[in-house]
């Protein structure tokens, strides 16, 4: 097994930019490196642990604080997060930051228009939105603050998965916290 410190990459963006799709591609590639990882997606948890939870400022604000929990919990315990949360506010991440640990917490922004996630709408918010079947709508009726100094901002428009998660894991590398070969095989 490979050396490591356990970090949390906290993917951020509007939805539609591809945060599932790139955590995926991460925590794939970290299983294949042999290194232990927890992907927390924004879907999944509000189908479990955040189920009571609505979309809300406060219910929002509870949701990436008991995100940021469980990855402070998992960190303690070895294992290394993928976070995939629209978490829209400038103040929700930073509170993240704090309570993951600075030196832990590796914020991925990524950085799709509002066109582009709404021409993929893979859940159909967007259209729902804009029909007013969807209130508090990131990006349409409620804001999203782009973040001012992510660790990488990638465009998922024109760059692909691929090597977007090639990047996310040297940044990774070259920051200490992982040391393990290179993806070689997702």
């Amino acid at each position: 097994m490979n050396e490591f410190s356990p970090v949390t990459a906290w993917l951020t963006g509007l939805p539609g930019s591809g945060k599932t799709t790139l955590a995926r591609a991460l925590a794939r590639a970290m299983h294949l490196r042999g290194q232990p990882v927890l992907l927390l997606d924004g879907d999944e948890v509000r189908g479990g642990l955040c189920r009571d939870l609505g979309f809300g400022q406060a219910d929002r604000d509870e949701n990436v604080r008991r995100v940021a929990e469980v990855a402070r919990l998992a960190n303690n315990s070895g294992l290394t997060v993928v976070v995939a949360l629209v978490s829209p506010l400038r103040m929700q991440r930073e509170r993240a930051r704090n309570g993951i640990g600075r030196e832990r917490f590796y914020e991925i922004h990524l950085s799709a228009s509002l066109e582009t996630c709404a021409a993929r709408d893979p859940k159909g918010l967007y259209a729902q939105a804009k029909a007013g079947h969807l209130a508090h709508m990131t990006g349409v009726s409620d804001p999203y603050e782009i973040p001012e100094a992510p660790r990488l901002r990638y465009d998922s428009a024109s760059e692909s998965v691929d090597s977007a998660a090639r990047r996310v894991l040297s940044m990774l590398d070259d920051a200490g916290a992982v040391i393990s070969e290179t993806l070689q095989s997702s």
